[in-house]
């Protein structure tokens, strides 16, 4: 019924519309479309007559309704020229938007019809261009003239939202008319053209939540204190529709989903009162015991819960934490506890909101209280030392098997087992102390060096006798106390130069010292010089009495060339209990230089050029002395490996050989050199001359206490001697023969180097000593032995 209604009005409309332009378009053309005939005469400026011509017809503009949908076109208007008597001779022609194929005219009578069905929401309006032509020759009898025809625009387009899905916000529990969002539609219909355009605004779903505005399209709230905890998300459905929302306009609709935000309208609730847990006593400090958790319906922040421990005998013993992920309270143990002293504890815990809304606080507290009992289980513990570390202190040097402290532990159990105590080697590896198993004394093994270990820090492990694997330790710090066993000494090595023009009392080095005892045994230093010097010609010392000392000349003028080095010795004590003092001796060397005191050159240069050398430069000497080794090695190798000669002389061999001496003498005056006596053979002054160059038939045994002939001869006499034995004697060959001159003569005046008649000779020496050498020397004790074992063998 309601759709045959809707088309029935709109065919009333479109007949009021025709008949209405209908009338408009007579009336216009009896008013416009008047063709005059007669020219208007007008004055220009300068007295010449102008002409004006009137046109034909005047017209504005034409209306045609959109979505026509009857069988025929639609008549749009009629073109009609006062000149056009009705013989046929006058012809109209139509051109511009839309001619030909959506606007025809009829050329003879001059109507204009729309082909097609126009749709004013694609194009409003079409600008077209009239003229009157002669049928004939086409010669235009009237101007062209424009006109406008117009898209009159009807109800055919419902209101549209920009969006299908709308989503908002709105806290929970917000006042009645809080505004939540506004949805807008829009229609395509000509706005300044009826009500097609007009919308108004209503909801279709979400009644009685909310409502909208009708003018604006604007949600609000409708019911106070809307509960997130109890619906969270509102589906809303919005209708927006034109004709100013009366009967047959058309309408859109669009959903809107409403979401309450949260609120902190909800305080923490435990769900129970009391809280049953047990911890061991073996329990560590920071092991959790258990978790309470109190509900809180809000979300987020909202529904942050920080806890707390509020009251109890516990509150000492234990703590709670907050876990933010969970929303649980972590209670967690605070100290150790023990079974014997106390067997059960009991805890007040709170939860409260951490963000409070000032707007709702008048639905607090928000907060809950919950009772928690803990209960203690025995277990079995170890021992326990009455500290948790020691620190003791002994002095260095002390003798072996000095106390150093007392460690104790116990058994906190009921039993209270005996403990037995031990050092942890792997904190000792030297060895510096042991400790007594029964009663925990520790004692050094060795003497302590402090300023080798200053502090030695040890592990002692307590256990009970009857549980090995109950064990306890402890760390012991033990300091090794200072005593002034060290002497101070220079701080550097030290190495002065002074001038040779050196004023007197001119400070050439300032010293210091440094002292391997602790600050109580060291500085301050005292420096002096020894008093066998104290009154030193060259040098003297003044201590500045901050722990160094400025050496001074005391005289003016040295000299290289006197003395070049001087060697002062500097006497320093500390000042510790009692003093310790050392001699260090300080070098000065005398140097060259100029005017104005600096150095030119001293005895020291080249020591300092050579400190100097480079890294290059030291790799290059290395690398020489190297292939100077190499060459050394390859030498003795290829004389060792020199080949011997053919001719291999036997022992057996009695020729003659050619001695070499490779000594050339001061010449025929030089009668120094040598003892020509010793080669003089003192059997040819009795007569007798040996034969070298035979074998001898009899040994011949030297006289004892023969002694050479005196030196009375010289080398020509002597050589003349020779030649005259050898031609006279008659035994000699009928050949030349090599003289041996080697004789070395007999009765030295030194004696005989040889041990071999030592024994029988008259020697005051005593060599009874070596009976004491051992088995080694046993033969020379027997031959070199007393003269009593000898004579008696």
């Amino acid at each position: 019924p309601k759709m045959k209604e809707d088309n029935c009005l709109h065919a009333a409309l479109i007949c009021l519309g025709m008949l209405y332009y209908s009338h408009a378009i007579t009336t216009e053309k009896l008013n416009h479309a008047r063709p005059s005939l007669h020219g208007h005469h007008e004055k220009g400026k300068e007295g010449q007559v102008l002409h004006r011509s009137k046109r034909g017809w005047v017209w504005n503009q034409f209306f045609v309704i959109e979505e026509y949908t009857g069988p025929d076109p639609v008549l749009v208007g009629r073109l009609h020229s006062d000149i056009d008597s009705g013989d046929g001779n006058i012809k109209y022609i139509l051109s511009g938007e839309g001619a030909g194929i959506i606007f025809v005219i009829d050329d003879k009578s001059g109507n204009i019809h729309a082909t097609k069905t126009l749709d004013r929401e694609e194009r409003a309006q079409y600008t077209l261009t009239a003229q009157a032509v002669d049928r004939n020759t086409n010669r235009p009898l009237e101007p062209p003239s424009e006109f406008i025809v117009k898209v009159q625009d009807i109800n055919d387009n419902p209101p549209e939202f920009l969006h299908e899905n709308y989503h908002a916000n709105v806290p929970e529990r917000s006042n009645v008319g809080t505004s939540v969002i506004q949805v807008t539609a829009s229609d395509a219909d000509d706005p300044t053209y009826g009500n097609s355009a007009k919308l108004v605004y209503s909801i279709l779903e979400g009644q009685p939540y909310f409502s909208v505005e009708a003018q604006t399209g604007i949600i609000r709230t409708a019911l106070p204190n809307m509960d997130r905890e109890a619906k969270e998300e509102y589906h809303v459905v919005i209708q927006a529709k034109d004709m100013g929302g009366h009967m047959g306009g058309l309408s859109g609709t669009t959903k809107v989903t409403i979401t309450l935000t949260d609120v902190n309208d909800n305080p923490p609730k435990f769900p129970q009162s009391v809280y049953q847990m047990s911890v061991s006593e073996a329990a560590v400090p920071g092991e959790e015991v258990g978790r309470v958790k109190a509900k809180d319906p809000d979300i987020g922040e909202n529904g942050l819960v920080a806890y707390s421990i509020i009251d109890g005998d516990g509150m000492d013993m234990f703590e709670i934490t907050t876990d933010y992920e969970t929303q649980e309270g972590v209670i967690k143990l605070k100290k150790l506890l023990d079974f014997e002293t106390k067997k059960s504890y009991s805890l007040k815990v709170e939860a409260a909101n951490v963000h409070i809304d000032p707007k709702f606080i008048s639905n607090g507290p928000f907060k809950d209280t919950v009772t928690v009992k803990i209960s203690v289980e025995d277990a079995d513990e170890p021992p326990v030392f009455l500290k948790p570390s020691y620190i003791f202190e002994v002095q260095e040097n002390a003798a072996s098997g000095t106390v150093v402290g007392k460690v104790h532990a116990k058994d906190p159990d009921a039993a209270n087992s005996a403990i037995r105590y031990s050092i942890d080697r792997h904190t000792d590896l030297e060895r510096y102390f042991i400790i007594n198993a029964e009663d925990g004394n520790i004692k050094t093994i060795k003497a302590l060096d402090r300023e080798e270990i200053a502090w030695h820090n040890i592990s002692v492990f307590a256990v009970e006798v009857h549980k090995q694997h109950q064990e306890a330790k402890v760390p012991v710090a033990i300091k090794v106390v200072d005593v002034n066993d060290n002497a101070p000494k220079f701080a550097a090595a030290y190495e002065a130069f002074v001038c040779e023009n050196a004023r007197s009392n001119q400070q050439f080095i300032t010293i210091s010292a440094d002292d391997k005892d602790d600050s109580a045994n060291g500085p301050r230093f005292i420096f002096s010089l020894p008093p066998e010097i104290i009154h030193n010609p060259n040098f003297t010392l003044r201590d500045n009495r901050d722990n160094t000392a400025s050496v001074l000349v005391r005289r003016e003028g040295f000299s290289r060339q006197k003395q070049d080095l001087y060697l002062l010795p500097i006497v320093i004590s500390d000042g510790g209990l009692p003093p310790m003092s050392s001699t260090n001796t300080l070098t000065i060397r005398v140097c060259g230089c100029d005017s104005n005191g600096s150095l030119l050159s001293c005895n020291a240069e080249a020591y300092i050029l050579n400190a100097g050398l480079s890294t290059g430069a030291l790799i290059a000497i290395l690398a020489c002395i190297v292939i100077l080794l190499v060459i050394v090695v390859l030498f003795v190798t290829l004389k060792r490996q020199k080949k011997e000669p053919l001719i291999i002389f036997e022992e057996e061999d009695v020729r003659e050989n050619i001695i070499t001496y490779d000594d050339e003498g001061g010449g025929e005056e030089d009668t120094e050199a040598f003892d020509i006596a010793t080669l003089q053979n003192p059997d040819g002054i009795n007569g007798f001359i040996p034969r070298k160059d035979i074998k001898p038939e009899y040994q011949y045994m030297p006289r004892p206490g023969l002694r050479p002939a005196p030196n009375s001869v010289d080398v020509d006499d002597f050589i003349n001697t020779r030649i005259q034995e050898a031609d006279n004697d008659p035994t000699a060959p009928p050949y030349d023969s090599i003289q041996i001159y080697g004789y070395e003569g007999r009765g030295s005046v030194a004696g005989s180097l040889s041990s071999l008649e030592s024994a029988t000779t008259d020697s005051d020496l005593d060599y009874d000593y070596l009976q004491n050498w051992g088995p080694r020397f046993k033969k020379l004790a027997d031959l070199y032995g007393s003269k009593d074992t000898f004579d008696d063998d």
